[in-house]
């Protein structure tokens, strides 16, 4: 019986009760777990920095009498459209990549190339059709953020290699899923500042501190097949590791706000999300994978709470 047959054309590592499989038809189903359409996680911390860096740049705007409401929200959308297609073409593009690793993982056997649902041909055609929404996305910014977003790629293309010659594949991950915080400013000033560097190293150190503790739930399949990450880099030492990347985040985060001028709000946002950081550390098992991914997942509450304060500041 083959690894597809196992989980019924589902994989075993996303819910099995995902509106993919209510809504589309079981021939899109290995297509939707390519892009991770099942799990939205992805997607979503993709997202933050690009939102963030919109409402940071908004409110820097306001300071200077040239908020624009209806642009804010345009952003937002092209945000939203551009991180879903370029997630599903990277984690795509990254099974690809990993397609033999994959084969040798119990938690990603049952993925549509290794599990032999997808072609690799079908898979490459498939990376491109996401990559042309993702240009359409793009295109709609001015210049300089086009400019800007072409030169991702290079870093996007390095990361799925990263875990093979570094110890450090999160940072990788982290300079690639952070641009949004450059991108979402070079929007609005056709420019980068002070604030949005902050807010990109912000993001870099979030991205490290929560892929950290995702990548312990493969920590004893990745030493056996030679995979490195910082979750093996760090062992028992994670928590520590943990505190200075969540204060490195906070400290640039703080930084970023001042930069921007952002109102009284927004830095409650910012406290919220350093008790949150500081309960993913208390609570931390390293070797309880369930409990691993859970808190994996509950950034995506962080980056909407940081969000949505800096929206109320814009509003207030």
């Amino acid at each position: 019986m083959t690894n597809a047959d196992d989980f019924s054309g589902r994989v075993a590592d996303a819910p099995s009760d995902n509106w993919v499989y209510r809504v589309l038809p079981r021939p899109a189903w290995p297509y939707a777990q390519l892009a991770r359409w099942d799990r939205p996680i992805g997607w979503q911390l993709l997202m933050w920095p690009c939102f963030w860096s919109a409402a940071l740049a908004a409110n820097a705007a306001k300071g200077e009498g040239a908020f624009s409401l209806g642009l804010l929200l345009f952003h937002l959308v092209l945000f939203f459209l551009g991180s879903v297609a370029m997630r599903g073409a990277g984690c795509t593009y990254n099974d690809l990549v990993d397609h033999d690793i994959d084969m040798e993982v119990a938690r990603t056997r049952s993925r549509p190339l290794p599990s032999g649902r997808v072609s690799r041909f079908e898979a490459k055609v498939f990376i491109g059709v996401q990559a042309l929404i993702g240009l359409l996305v793009l295109i709609q910014f001015n210049a300089f953020t086009i400019l800007l977003g072409i030169l991702s790629l290079t870093v996007v293309a390095i990361y799925p290699f990263a875990k093979r010659f570094t110890d450090w594949p999160q940072f990788f991950l982290g300079l690639a899923f952070s641009w949004g915080a450059l991108m979402g400013w070079a929007g609005v000033f056709g420019s980068l500042s002070s604030a949005a560097l902050w807010l990109y190293l912000a993001a870099i150190a979030w991205t490290i501190g929560y892929d950290t503790i995702y990548a312990h739930q493969d920590k004893e399949d990745d030493e056996l097949i030679g995979v490195r990450s910082t979750a093996r880099l760090f062992g028992d030492n994670t928590k520590p590791w943990l505190i200075g990347l969540y204060g490195l985040t906070l400290i640039f985060l703080l930084l970023a706000f001042a930069a921007a001028g952002v109102g009284f709000l927004a830095y409650l946002g910012l406290l919220a999300a350093a008790l949150m950081f500081g309960w993913q550390v208390l609570i931390l098992d390293i070797d309880n994978a369930d409990q691993c991914l859970r808190l994996f997942k509950s950034n995506n509450r962080v980056g909407a709470i940081l969000f949505a304060g800096l929206v109320l500041s814009l509003a207030l």
